[in-house]
C-alpha cells in the first residue's frame, strides 16, 4: 500500500481513510477460474518503510495444479496469478 499507510503503533503498519480495511488479519480469498472460493486467509505481518505498507500473505490449504487463481485482499477486487506463481509463492499486488 503507497498511500495512507501509518504505523499500527506496535512494528508494522495498517492503512487510513479509504484504506482502513487494510491491516494485518485482513481477509484474503482465493478463488478459481470459475469465481469459486477455493481457500480463505489473512494478511499477517506488516512492514512501513518509506512511506509504503507491505504484508505478508498467509492462505492455507490452496488446492495445486490450477492455470491461474483469482486473489483478493478485503473487498478490493481480484488479482490474477499464475498457478506457477501462486505455487512458488509469488503474489504481488499495489494498493493506493
Amino acid at each position: 500500500m503507497t498511500e495512507g499507510a501509518v504505523s499500527d503503533g506496535s512494528t508494522g503498519c495498517k492503512g487510513t481513510g479509504g484504506y482502513d480495511d487494510i491491516a494485518e488479519g485482513s481477509s484474503v480469498t482465493v478463488y478459481d477460474a470459475a469465481g469459486t472460493v477455493i481457500a480463505t486467509g489473512y494478511l499477517g505481518d506488516s512492514t512501513l518503510a518509506s512511506g509504503s505498507c507491505t504484508f505478508d500473505v498467509a492462505v492455507e490449504n490452496v488446492p495445486k495444479g490450477k492455470d491461474f487463481y483469482k486473489v483478493e485482499v478485503s473487498h478490493r477486487g481480484t488479482v490474477q496469478l499464475s498457478g506457477a506463481d501462486a505455487e512458488a509463492g509469488r503474489f504481488g499486488a499495489t494498493l493506493g
